[in-house]
């Protein structure tokens, strides 16, 4: 007969066969003869009979498979949850301000020295419910007049305040302010 693969059996048939293979050993059958019969291995049939008669007929029935532990506990999810939302990169020392799957990698990889792929990180960020946002290109309730005022008078100021520092400007898609458009700028010489 051929050996037994369990791989291929789905995991009440498994059962069964565990529990048939002990329950023949325990009447009185030589495990040698259910080996054979059943085409287990005898380090297999030894495991099960160990099992039963150390914790009974329950550690020959199947249970979930536990899967590989996952990378980062609990505590450590909370953390990112509110670096990620509670900060901007900038703030902890990211070169952008603009939070991307590979930022937040390299967070992960500082904060916890565990190594994830952008695919691993873009999954817990889902299971954190998290989900990138797209900019909104021009918000419902923008008032033009004010838009088109400001780009002509303040806008320039600002543009020149961050070229000579040297700084860049970042807009904030939220929406935030009477214009439906806020920014900030990071100013390097003096923040």
């Amino acid at each position: 007969m051929n050996e037994f693969d369990g791989r291929k059996i789905n995991r009440k048939a498994l059962e069964a066969i565990r529990i048939r293979a002990v329950k023949r050993v325990e009447a009185g059958e030589s495990p040698e003869a259910v080996i054979k019969a059943l085409g287990l291995t005898r380090s297999r049939i030894y495991e099960w009979i160990a099992k039963y008669r150390e914790r009974g007929i329950e550690a020959l029935r199947s249970s979930k498979a536990s899967g590989r532990p996952p990378k980062l506990p609990g505590t450590a999810l909370h953390k990112i949850y509110s670096l990620v939302v509670g900060r901007n990169p900038r703030q902890l020392k990211f070169p952008f301000a603009l939070w991307t799957r590979s930022v937040v990698r390299e967070l992960i990889r500082h904060e916890f020295a565990v190594r994830l792929s952008d695919v691993s990180v873009g999954r817990l960020l889902h299971r954190l419910g998290l989900s990138p946002q797209r900019p909104v290109r021009r918000a419902f309730q923008q008032n033009q007049p004010l838009v088109v005022d400001w780009m002509a008078k303040d806008f320039p100021r600002i543009k020149k305040m961050a070229l000579e520092a040297g700084a860049d400007i970042f807009f904030d898609e939220r929406g935030v302010g009477p214009l439906r458009l806020s920014f900030w700028h990071y100013l390097g010489a003096q923040g």
